[in-house]
């Protein structure tokens, strides 16, 4: 049965189709308080039982496994209870008990500059810094006009169909652990960190994965938990988090304020840029939090030439969930602060938003003051987009908003793969894991084409870190890219078998014989791509969007799938668009998480769908399989497009998204 036949089936094998014998479920009790000090436990597996860090992390600040004296967001893991079901372990909860003494929460980034530090080794609620570029005075810079504004994009959740979970199994002295993930590599690293395991003691199987956008990619302090708890009991364990405890505990994305300010020219020529960007961080430091604000702030020049730039990056201290990737991981925030500045000083300037990203589009390849170092031009491709839109004469009927951007695609360091032949079928695991993206298409066109075989004879294999030990990771819209790469590669590496123990290739021969090829395809910096969205809509008296409709300009080096391809925007615009209309983690000043339900936080549902109209350019990457980068891009480049044809028919400047009926209607 071919991957693609078995979800058509009902055959895919998730985290709630395995079920072992003996099997105990485990229940997490979790904090009611946003920050407390924990005065004593009785009752279920505490942290006297296992004291350990989330293993990711280094520094201070890092997040115990479970709380440790104290807790610091609503939903903190404090204590575990094991039972035979699910039922038996959710009842078992209430024989658990916990005092706390509650203390004030810091809710917001707004709210964090205004209290006292929570962390007594701070002198306020700022975890680290960062700055980037160079500093520069505004008396010695060229300019006419500046334009300063504050942007807002809240926290949003992630919120696949399929919530985080782990099957621990430890037997016969190995710890066999069952996970739906982006990277069971990353995550048998975390196991064996966090509990001091020889690598040789601990197997990661991937299972099939019910969506993920960034927070499969991540190790979290529950898996820790359940592994402990096998070696401990000598039985499986298995752990499925609710929806509630997603909104309240999963690592969140997104959360950033900008500070910034653009100078220019009367023509509109950007000769600096400078501000600060926060961080919703959360109290503990986690690695994703350097990767996100680490991304907004080194991109967020985006496809523009601008010689001085400097920013000051923040890690913010607040009572919630640590900070954590979705869909784009601090790319789609950078080009949304850059693209909604752009807007304000066309206003400014009384430009057309078109002629003033001309203006400052690249003409060459352009290594940014922020470290971004664009390797391809990006005017020639914006003209191409404008052009083919029609955009002019689009702009004289329609609201109309746009956006240039860079997809700056994680191809560093590369891929692995591995191609087992037997019994005349091709088995192919992947280093990277599958979350829904598609990959086995692609998986059987490029071998079908590289070994003259059939595609049938071809099955893409769920990994585990036994059969396949090394790999990178699926995240930065680079699947396509590095497994396209790297099954070429080992294609022929394969056929080099082929030929060193028979004299020549045939498909005949490989389908007859045995052969067993890993490869590893290195990549020693991140590639990226220019794209260009266009959004028109349109709003009715009774304030909703009637009409709406998305364009898509987009490089894709070489289309590997064009099924893939629309099914990958399609989906993501709706998540953008999501993103800017209601998707969002509210919370109270005490920082009790108010959007406890996936209708509260905001998530769309199909009557949303937007018209598209999808234009994909081939331009080869210097890629081995000649492709690029996809999967981020609609969340990249739409929010912000969107918001200025909105801000276009409401007469007012949208600096905060998602952008409530409140802000629209009533006072900002």
């Amino acid at each position: 049965m071919s991957y693609l036949d078995r979800f058509a089936n009902g055959k895919g094998r998730y985290l709630d189709d395995i079920d072992l014998d003996g099997m105990l479920y485990m229940s997490l009790v979790r904090s009611p308080y946003a920050r407390a000090k924990i005065k004593n436990v009785e009752g279920g597996m505490t942290s006297k039982d296992l004291k350990a860090y989330y293993a990711v992390a280094d520094g201070d600040h890092k997040e115990p496994v479970l709380a440790i004296n104290e807790v610091n967001y609503q939903g903190q893991a404090v204590a575990a209870v094991f039972g035979k079901n699910r039922y038996e372990s959710e009842d078992l909860l209430s024989t658990v008990n916990v005092e706390y003494e509650p203390l004030p929460a810091i809710y917001s980034i707004d709210d964090a500059k205004k209290k006292e530090a929570i962390y007594s080794d701070r002198k306020g609620n700022i975890l680290a810094q960062e700055d980037v570029g160079v500093k520069f005075n505004e008396k010695d810079l060229d300019y006419d006009v500046k334009v300063t504004d504050t942007i807002l994009l809240d926290r949003v959740s992630a919120n696949p169909m399929e919530t985080r979970g782990i099957v621990a199994d430890y037997r016969d002295g190995i710890l066999n652990v069952y996970l739906p993930s982006q990277s069971i590599v990353r995550s048998k690293s975390g196991i064996v960190h966090a509990l001091g395991l020889p690598p040789e003691k601990v197997k990661v199987f991937l299972i099939d994965n019910g969506g993920a956008f960034g927070v499969k990619a991540l190790f979290y302090p529950e898996y820790i938990i359940a592994c402990y708890a096998s070696m401990k009991f000598g039985k499986p364990v298995k752990w499925q988090e609710t929806r509630t405890e997603h909104l309240q505990a999963c690592h969140a994305g997104r959360g950033i304020e900008g500070t910034l300010t653009l100078y220019a020219k009367k023509d509109g020529k950007i000769t600096g840029l400078d501000g600060e960007v926060l961080l919703d961080n959360g109290p503990y430091f986690v690695d994703a939090a350097a990767v996100d604000l680490g991304n907004v702030i080194h991109e967020l020049t985006g496809p523009y030439f601008i010689e001085k730039a400097h920013l000051t990056g923040k890690y913010v201290i607040t009572n919630k969930a640590p900070n954590g990737y979705y869909r784009g991981a601090g790319k789609p925030e950078a080009s949304i602060l850059m693209e909604r500045m752009i807007d304000l000083l066309a206003d400014k300037l009384k430009m057309d938003i078109a002629d003033i990203r001309l203006k400052n589009a690249l003409e060459k390849p352009f290594k940014s003051p922020l470290g971004l170092e664009m390797r391809y031009p990006t005017k020639p491709f914006l003209e191409e987009a404008l052009k083919y839109f029609n955009y002019k004469e689009l702009a004289k009927k329609e609201h109309v908003g746009i956006s240039l951007f860079i997809l700056d695609e994680d191809t560093a360091p590369g891929e692995s793969a591995r191609i087992i032949v037997r019994g005349g079928k091709v088995k192919v695991y992947l280093g990277g894991n599958v979350s829904g993206q598609g990959h086995e298409l692609f998986v059987k066109s490029i071998l079908s084409d590289e070994l003259d075989i059939e595609q049938d004879t071809v099955s893409l294999e769920l990994q585990d870190t036994e059969t396949l030990s090394t790999g990178v990771g699926t995240w930065g819209s680079k699947s396509a890219m590095t497994h396209g790469s790297v099954l070429m590669q080992a294609a022929e590496e394969l056929k080099k078998q082929v030929i060193d123990k028979y004299g020549k290739y045939s498909p005949e021969i490989l389908l007859k014989n045995d052969f067993d090829q890993t490869s590893m395809y290195h990549f020693d910096y991140n590639d990226n791509a220019v794209n260009f969205n266009l959004v028109t809509s349109k709003i009715n008296e009774a304030g909703d969007i009637e009409s709406l409709k998305i364009g898509a300009y987009y490089d894709l080096g070489k289309v590997l799938n064009m099924q893939n391809v629309l099914g990958q925007t399609e989906g993501g615009a709706l998540q953008a668009i999501g993103e800017v209309l209601s998707e969002t983690l509210r919370y109270s000043e005490e920082g009790q998480l108010m959007t406890t339900s996936i209708i509260d936080a905001g998530v769309l549902t199909a009557e949303h769908t937007p018209e598209f109209d999808i234009k994909i350019v081939e331009n080869p990457s210097v890629m081995k399989d000649k492709a690029k980068g996809l999967g981020e891009s609609p969340m990249i480049g739409i929010p912000e497009a969107l918001a200025r044809s909105l801000e276009t028919q409401l007469h007012k400047r949208i600096n905060v998204m998602p952008v409530t009926r409140e802000f629209l209607f009533g006072n900002p």
